[in-house]
């Protein structure tokens, strides 16, 4: 893949949005954040506010504490469009308890003026498609 100055830069906003979970700004995530967005994960559907995100972001039940990404897909479909997918690595804190998760991730950009504000978001835990690892034996 040939890495253009829009894929820098979705990298980098995609980058500055993980950040401000690090250091819990509400400021940062809650501009990154359209009006309305979407977001998807094993929690369910849902649609959020800048506002909302940036008051989960300061909720006090979990920690970000490290991420690293790898196998960095964008695509811009339109000029105005940048959807970005990538593996995750998060080391976390929630309810005081060390934590790491594995997920695979995307998240749709969209440019307004000259920002850019994240209008999908998905996170779906890393491991076997059908959840076998995850399915409880019942007796």
């Amino acid at each position: 893949m040939t890495t253009t100055s829009i894929d820098k830069e979705i990298l980098a906003v995609e980058r500055e949005y993980w950040d401000s979970m690090v250091t819990k700004d509400p400021k940062v995530a809650s501009r990154l954040t359209a009006d309305e967005s979407v977001i998807v994960g094993a929690q369910g559907v849902s649609t959020v506010s800048g506002e909302t995100i940036g008051e989960m972001v300061k909720s006090d039940g979990w920690k970000l504490k490290k991420y690293d990404f790898s196998d960095v897909k964008i695509t811009n479909p339109t000029p105005d469009i940048a959807i970005i997918a990538y593996h995750v690595r998060e080391e976390l804190e929630v309810e005081g308890k060390p934590l790491t998760l594995e997920a695979n991730d995307t998240t749709t950009w969209l440019r307004k003026g000259s920002n850019w504000v994240g209008v999908a978001h998905t996170e779906s835990v890393a491991g076997d498609p059908f959840g076998r690892d995850r399915v409880s034996k019942v007796k």
